[in-house]
């Protein structure tokens, strides 16, 4: 049941990133990505705070300062930039379609960092998968746009988040942590600030775009933090790339946005290269299960 919980609340999750970048990508015509950041930080990590202070639990105190809460933190800020940078500057789908390499992204990073057994066929579908991504980039070729390498580095940072997440103590609140999660992006806004056009005073349309994605955004963010957390990976994660479905279902109805058929078949290559992954992951664990249970009583 705890797996069947966190696949909803992974669709959840990835209906509601869908729609939060969707209100992103409409205010950043006028707002730079800097002040977008700084807005969303600021209220979602408030909303999380109250949260997290309405079931009795502190929000800052020495947990933050966890090796792995620190490291889930920059996770998320690399990862956030790259991505809202990505989502602003190129079309919708482009940008998610190469996020659907995080999968690949955190089975590389669990087998090299922590000490996961992988075989070669999985090194195989993540090598794959990321020739799938260079399809999309096209590097060196016409269709070349430098901004999604921004996409990339959000592959890269929210990749990060996601190793962290599964080694975070599980005594820390999913509120708590995504508080922490929030207000770790408004110093790379400011940053980011610096580099951009001048923040503007949001009218009331623009206004009630970034509080349909704060809120939204906020309860995607629960949601997905939740599933990581209570689910199996090998169950959940596929179930990350139906946000491409709803990103596409997006870009062609809000923003009349048709991705070509390069980018439609790096995206079907990362996909079934992470599927494939996860499939090759789940029967190695049942096999270890399997070997374990037939194993007698030591003499």
């Amino acid at each position: 049941m705890e797996n069947v919980r966190a696949i909803l609340l992974m669709i959840a999750a990835m209906a509601g990133f869908a729609l939060e970048d969707m209100f992103i990508k409409s205010v950043a015509e006028r707002l730079p990505a800097g002040q977008i950041l700084i807005i969303l930080g600021v209220g979602g990590g408030a909303i999380f705070a109250l949260w997290a202070r309405a079931q009795g639990h502190s929000v800052f105190n020495r947990t933050i300062l966890a090796p792995t809460v620190l490291l889930r933190n920059a996770g998320e800020a690399i990862g956030t930039m790259g991505f809202v940078l990505a989502i602003t500057l190129t079309p919708l789908a482009e940008a998610s379609a190469i996020l659907q390499a995080t999968p690949l992204a955190v089975t590389l990073g669990a087998a090299l960092f922590l000490g996961e057994a992988v075989g070669w066929r999985r090194w195989g579908a993540i090598l794959v998968g990321f020739c799938g991504v260079l399809l999309i980039i096209r590097p060196g070729l016409d269709g070349f746009q430098p901004a999604s390498l921004f996409a990339v580095q959000g592959v890269i940072g929210l990749a990060i988040r996601d190793i962290a997440t599964r080694i975070v103590p599980k005594d820390i609140p999913t509120t708590q942590l995504s508080s922490y999660g929030f207000v770790m992006v408004v110093p790379v806004g400011f940053v980011m600030l610096a580099f951009q056009q001048p923040p503007a005073m949001p009218n009331a349309w623009e206004a009630s775009q970034l509080g349909l994605g704060l809120v939204i955004g906020v309860v995607a963010y629960y949601a997905i933090t939740a599933a990581m957390r209570i689910g199996d990976v090998a169950v959940v994660t596929p179930f990350r790339y139906t946000r491409l479905i709803f990103a596409l279902i997006i870009g062609y109805f809000v923003f009349s946005e048709t991705p070509d058929q390069t980018t439609l078949i790096g995206a079907a290559i990362i996909i079934a290269s992470g599927l494939f992954t996860l499939y090759r992951e789940r029967k190695a664990a049942v096999a270890r299960r399997r070997a374990l249970s037939t194993m007698g009583p030591a003499v």
